[in-house]
């Protein structure tokens, strides 16, 4: 292959002032959760970590909640997801995640981290990271 047929992909700048980016952040949220594909994993719930950062469109600021994206609202998304049931791997979970988060046209990446808490007696935890892109953007 040629150069000439080679595209490169660029994603978008996430932390760059002059593209008019700031980041809402949801650092350490530990909730109760049903996820694993072990059987005991099945029957219990478990504690899981969850961080978000969502590289955000900045837009008008008024002071008003409505030109924000609403961590408030993120953070329900997340619990109501959690709610829906038993999921086997933390990467889906992840996954399910960043798709809510992406549902808001103004949230260009959004980076999440989950972790189960309670696994090894000599891990603080384990868990995956994923970083998905808006294709808005």
């Amino acid at each position: 292959m040629t150069a000439s047929h080679i595209k490169l992909v660029h994603p978008p700048k996430i932390a760059d002032a002059r593209a008019g980016v700031r980041h809402v952040f949801v650092r350490d949220l530990v909730l109760p959760c049903s996820v694993g594909v072990h059987r005991h994993e099945q029957d219990t719930m478990q504690r899981v970590r969850i961080n978000l950062d969502l590289a955000v469109r900045e837009g008008p600021l008024t002071d008003d909640i409505k030109d924000v994206v609403c961590y408030e609202e993120i953070t329900d998304g997340v619990r109501a997801i959690i709610a829906q049931g038993h999921v086997n791997l933390v990467e889906t979970l992840a996954e399910d995640i960043a798709s809510m988060c992406l549902k808001d046209p103004r949230v260009r990446s959004a980076r999440v981290r989950v972790e189960k808490l309670d696994v090894y007696l000599d891990a603080t935890s384990v868990g995956v990271e994923i970083e998905r892109f808006s294709p808005h953007h």
